[in-house]
């Protein structure tokens, strides 16, 4: 009997969980995907169950989802997750061909993103009140942000374990569960190093390998970093529009701009592709233009 749409979705989150090593945000944003089909089945009164679907079905939805005005990025998004569903259908023995093979993701224009200054970075942490209790803490966050290129979620799981501070490494468990060094420069050791009396002084810790946490002895949610950038960068008078990612994309171009290897910059990102991480010369024109006078023959 096969599978249908709750079971088969539930199914699909299990596999990305446990075969892919996907993190519980990838698997909800691949599993949503895979709902969004089913909805557009339940509101187009069609009975099918995920291994009817056909070509033409699919089709039919990406023209009933673009018709949203959902942006590329989104819609391409979307195919790749349906994509992966139908191929883990197919692994299963649900389906015996692909109905998504020849499902071609809209092209997304290239999309630079926001970039602080050292002079921005440097306001943020200014206004920092460090008599405050989280005051030192939220120092130190936006410093290991900007000083490791860490992606929140790396962020909010770094382990007192995780600090190799007289190697001047961090180990980081980034996406898929891969685990990569990351220097970490003496500004970001020595802010974390003012950090820890407080936190070793809460009263109670529930994650006591956790370094950062929140009043309560738990370890911050994403959500919290999200507020804590928000709130420096409006008393800093930053009116980019600023996310913790945005210290990631500062990260990567000012060692680009230095004139870092992009290799080097892919490594320390934790980027499977050297493509995503070449977004940063475009971010920096300069490094462009250095290129072509180092490199090309009639320049």
């Amino acid at each position: 009997m096969s599978l249908t749409w709750d079971q088969a979705i539930k199914d699909f989150g299990r596999y990305l969980r446990l075969e892919k090593s996907l993190s519980e945000n990838s698997v909800e944003a691949y599993s949503d995907d895979v709902r969004k089909l089913h909805s557009f089945f339940i509101s187009s009164g069609i009975d099918t169950l995920p291994a009817s679907v056909s070509y033409q079905d699919i089709k039919d939805f990406l023209k009933w989802y673009t018709d949203g005005n959902y942006n590329t990025r989104t819609q391409s998004r979307t195919v790749s997750g349906i994509r992966a569903f139908f191929r883990f259908l197919l692994t299963e023995g649900e389906i015996d061909e692909n109905p998504s093979t020849l499902i071609e993701a809209p092209k997304a224009g290239l999309k630079l993103p926001e970039v602080l200054s050292n002079d921005e970075i440097n306001r943020m942490i200014s206004v920092i009140d460090l008599s405050k209790t989280e005051g030192h803490r939220n120092k130190a966050i936006i410093e290991t942000l900007y000083g490791c290129g860490l992606r929140v979620s790396e962020l909010v799981n770094l382990r007192i374990t995780d600090l190799h501070s007289q190697e001047g490494f961090v180990s980081v468990t980034g996406k898929g569960n891969k685990q990569r060094l990351v220097p970490v420069g003496s500004k970001a050791l020595k802010a974390i190093e003012n950090y820890m009396p407080s936190r070793n002084n809460l009263h109670v810790i529930h994650d006591k390998n956790i370094i950062f946490l929140n009043r309560r002895g738990r370890r911050l949610t994403r959500a919290m970093i999200f507020t804590i950038v928000k709130d420096i960068s409006a008393r800093a008078g930053i009116r980019k529009k600023i996310s913790p990612h945005t210290f990631r994309h500062s990260f990567a171009t000012h060692l680009v701009k230095g004139g870092a290897d992009l290799r080097a910059v892919q490594q320390m990102l934790g980027h499977e592709s050297i493509q995503t991480t070449e977004i940063y010369t475009h971010i920096d024109r300069s490094f462009l233009r250095d290129t072509l006078l180092k490199f090309h023959p009639r320049a």
